[in-house]
């Protein structure tokens, strides 16, 4: 079995805080390849979500569908330094369930 040792996040925050969730990714350096920092794809999607009972939505009415523009955040991290990252993400997003997936990686080209 495969052990991997870094880790893409793929994080769906409004366009609103993109900067604010690239600055919290930075603080904990992720996005750090080899000679290179601060590296990060992002692009526009369409999500669509409904609020249910109990939930307080920054986007959209309870019991409603939602759909909204928002930016998908990619990034690459150190698998032991994933957790710290989300945490960063976290403090400054907005949703109350931000989507963050962390998925392993098995990459050969970093030193």
């Amino acid at each position: 079995m495969t052990e991997f040792s870094y880790c893409k996040l793929e994080i769906f925050v409004p366009e609103s805080h993109l900067e604010a969730v690239r600055g919290a990714l930075q603080s904990v350096d992720a996005g750090h390849i080899g000679g290179y920092d601060c590296c990060l794809s992002y692009s526009p999607v369409t999500s669509c979500w409904r609020p249910l009972a109990g939930t307080r939505p920054y986007l959209g009415q309870i019991g409603e569908v939602c759909t909204a523009r928002e930016i998908k955040v990619e990034v690459t991290c150190p698998a032991e330094t994933a957790g710290l990252a989300v945490a960063a993400v976290k403090a400054v997003h907005p949703y109350e369930e931000p989507v963050i997936n962390v998925i392993p990686l098995f990459r050969t080209s970093f030193s």
